[in-house]
């Protein structure tokens, strides 16, 4: 059992919880995640792997409250324990050296692409990171990225702070064919789709943080199968990063959506035994 260090409220729904957990603190790499379960009866969940404290032997993952388990989740307070917290998993993200590389996120998206950006400049990239949110009181780890990265923009739906817009207009807003060699996006399906579409003729290379429905993390149960190409691959184990303009985006969204009424009766009942003070 991991016991939970720290938590702090980023905005609506999205909560930062520091975890005890030397041995995945003393081994993880940025682009990898753990999969965790909060009580003995919950589901398992991916999550990303954010920031880690060797003093503290601990990591951080930020989490977004929109189903059964990821509620469960954020309702533990400092001192209480998570049942199960396993990892790292998957592979680290893919890293260059002298090269202008620009990283975009959208939503709680951001808490991924920092860890990204941070070990793209430390091996020496001039680093770019855009970052999009609804509004202005949704923009998330402001602070954290601005000391990561050498330029950080933001993009807002409704235009209350930053560029009026989403992750790509503001890219394409100023920068051109040329202006950046690597790129890394991660976020809901229809943004890095579009991403990819968007640069598959800027001559760069652009990289996806794929997000598919995980069971084990092992690539047993097949559940995160994605199509890179002509080639299936498992997003636990052989990601989740993979070549933009090579995925599969509609299946990958297909595949997401398979589960989803089945998640929403999970949370109906959830919600019901909470209001009616049942266990």
């Amino acid at each position: 059992m991991n016991k939970v260090l720290a938590k702090k409220q980023l905005g609506p729904e999205v909560f930062q919880l520091e975890i005890e957990a030397p041995r995945i603190q003393k081994r993880w790499k940025a682009g990898q995640f753990v999969i965790i379960r909060p009580n003995s009866n919950s589901e398992r969940i991916p999550l990303t792997l954010v920031q880690s404290d060797a003093d503290r032997e601990s990591i951080t993952i930020v989490i977004q409250a929109i189903g059964n388990t990821t509620k469960e989740t954020v309702e533990k307070e400092p001192g209480d324990f998570l049942v199960d917290v396993v990892g790292p998993l998957g592979e680290a993200a893919s890293m260059c050296e002298g090269q202008r590389v620009v990283c975009m996120a959208g939503g709680v998206g951001v808490a991924e692409v920092l860890p990204v950006a941070s070990a793209f400049r430390e091996a020496g990239n001039h680093v770019t990171a855009l970052c999009g949110a609804r509004s202005d009181g949704l923009r998330i780890l402001d602070a954290e990225l601005k000391t990561s990265v050498d330029d950080l923009r933001w993009a807002t739906d409704d235009g209350s702070f930053g560029f009026h817009g989403n992750v790509l207009q503001l890219l394409q807003s100023f920068a051109q064919p040329g202006d950046f060699g690597v790129g890394h996006v991660i976020g809901p399906i229809p943004m890095m789709k579009a991403v990819a579409n968007a640069t598959r003729d800027w001559g760069m290379k652009m990289y996806a943080s794929l997000n598919p429905v995980m069971i084990d993390g092992t690539g047993m149960c097949g559940g995160c199968r994605v199509t890179v190409g002509d080639k299936v691959k498992f997003a636990c184990v052989d990601g989740p990063e993979f070549d933009a303009h090579l995925v599969d985006f509609d299946e990958l969204a297909r595949r997401n959506r398979a589960y989803r009424e089945m998640e929403q009766r999970v949370l109906a009942d959830h919600v019901c035994r909470i209001g009616l003070g049942g266990a």
